[in-house]
């Protein structure tokens, strides 16, 4: 007779995992049919490249890179994947700005989204003038969308700070610079999408087409599909803008001018941004004129910290003989320092492209690929002063950490489409606090402890913040972050991504 075997649950549980470790090489991308595989790239060089992003601080290996030849490659990668009793996950990669892993895929696949390019044939921005429309690849850069449409005397309404980024990056997001106030995120201006599931099933929507994707996508950090193509909403494009910095050494003064120009109803701001000048070298002052500079270095010096709103109006052939009454009523009766407004009039792309004058000097002084612990917050208006007593004044300025930017400006949540993944702050004005880092690896983890010290103190304050571009969360900080959207959030991807194969980076549900 033959020994009969018994086991304990745990005993089996066990012997399964083993059994799955032991034949997951069979589940591996690099098993997927000739069609994908020969996509599939293992070059050293480019697993490299995949294990990085713009933040320099996480590094996660994929398995491979898979340049894809259509659309469709895209779907059947996924498909494949989700055929496998253990699924591989995918992340999409544009141009890689994420700063804390959320576009790599450990032991997954890393999609060169740029590889679409080739598949496009010049085909990657198509503007409909009657629709003032463009129909956008997710992998165009936001530069080029500007090019192609001001071909037309159009443009896009909302854009980020930075225009080298996807539009299937930034529309994971939600995309915010200093029009937001006045049109919202980029998400808001979004009339379709064409994107891959994560069944791998290639799907438009739209508001009235399969909407309950459409909203779960826009701003929905990767997790419920890949987007291929976007329908941006465009407006008349002007040609020039007056370009403005007004100085305040009060914060008070600082933040209620700053309000009262998002409000404006009549000859309101085309843009409204913020930021900090710190009594710390180096300062950078390249905006102003070099025979006012010791005035502004002498300001800082005496106040330690000032506060500048950056004010822009656009003007057209049309518009111009009105253009400086406009911005002459605009200004009146705003708390700036006396004789401490200072102007430039600059062509609309010229102010747009800002950042990049700014990427070309950091990368010809070796500046650019060094780790960015970046943190973004949206804080609820009621407690902005707040974070200008305990954290500008209680941590940045008395740590002295010197390296980088400090932006702040109110935006309406009015303008923002609450059916959309995207969270914020349950106030009619809220603000974006951005601490734009740069470190040398040296400094990395005392820019990570000022952060954390950033978070602990609004914890402990009671600020209802949420982080943008969040990061590094638990299962239960993730749960707190969606608030009242964590259980439409599950079943969205329940339904569009079961087996949780997108966009592992950003940790969600892996």
């Amino acid at each position: 007779m033959a020994p009969k075997f018994t086991f304990e649950p745990s005993e089996i549980f066990i012997l399964i995992l083993l059994w799955l470790a032991s034949t997951a090489a069979q589940w591996s991308p690099l098993q997927a049919p000739k069609e994908l595989a020969q996509n599939l790239v293992r070059d050293p060089v480019l697993l490299s490249e995949a294990s990085t992003d713009y933040g320099h601080i996480v590094h996660e290996n994929p398995v491979a890179v898979f340049k894809p030849s259509s659309v469709s490659d895209i779907a059947g990668l996924i498909k494949f994947s989700n055929s496998l009793p253990i699924p591989f996950t995918v992340a999409a990669r544009g141009q890689a700005h994420s700063v804390h892993g959320q576009a790599m895929a450990r032991d997954g696949v890393a999609v060169n989204m740029t590889e679409l390019n080739d598949y496009r044939k010049g085909s990657g921005i198509v503007v409909k003038v009657s629709g003032k429309y463009a129909d956008v690849g997710g992998e165009q850069i936001w530069i080029d969308v500007l090019h192609a449409t001001l071909e037309y005397g159009l443009t896009p309404l909302s854009w980020t700070d930075y225009l080298y980024l996807t539009l299937g990056g930034t529309l994971s997001n939600a995309g915010i610079s200093g029009q937001a106030f006045q049109f919202g995120p980029q998400i808001s201006n979004v009339h379709e999408l064409e994107l891959v599931t994560g069944k791998g099933d290639i799907v438009t929507c739209s508001a009235t087409k399969n909407s309950n994707l459409f909203y779960a996508v826009l701003g929905g950090l990767g997790q419920f599909g890949i987007i291929t193509r976007a329908r941006v909403a465009l407006g008349p494009a002007p040609t020039r803008v007056k370009w403005l910095h007004l100085l305040y050494n009060d914060f008070s003064a600082f933040s209620g001018d700053q309000e009262h120009l998002i409000s404006l109803a009549e000859n309101a701001p085309d843009y409204v941004e913020g930021f900090l000048l710190l009594n710390q070298p180096p300062l950078d002052l390249s905006f102003y004129p070099a025979a006012v500079q010791p005035r502004i270095t002498s300001l800082v010096t005496q106040y330690s910290i000032i506060y500048i709103i950056e004010l822009v109006k656009y003007y057209d052939d049309q518009s111009q003989e009105n253009v400086d009454q406009e911005v002459e009523d605009l200004v009146r009766g705003l708390k700036f320092v006396p004789r401490f407004m200072f102007e430039k009039d600059a062509s609309y792309e010229e102010f747009l492209n800002r950042v990049h004058s700014d990427e070309l000097v950091l990368r010809s002084q070796g500046l650019w690929d060094l780790p960015h612990p970046w943190l973004n917050i949206f804080v609820p208006k009621s407690r902005i002063s707040d974070i200008d007593e305990g954290v500008f004044k209680g941590i940045i300025l008395k740590q002295n950490l010197t390296a980088g930017l400090v932006l702040i400006y109110p935006m309406n949540r009015s303008k923002w489409d609450d059916r959309m993944s995207a969270v914020t702050p349950d106030e009619d004005v809220f603000y974006n606090v951005a601490f734009l880092h740069t470190s040398g690896f040296d400094q990395l983890k005392a820019f990570q402890a000022q952060n954390q010290e950033v978070l602990q103190f609004c914890e402990d304050a009671g600020i209802k913040y949420k982080q943008y571009l969040p990061q590094d969360k638990t299962k239960q900080e993730w749960k707190e972050y969606f608030g009242p959207k964590w259980k439409t959030f599950q079943e969205r991807k329940a339904e569009f991504d079961p087996k949780h194969i997108l966009a592992p980076g950003q940790g969600i549900f892996t």
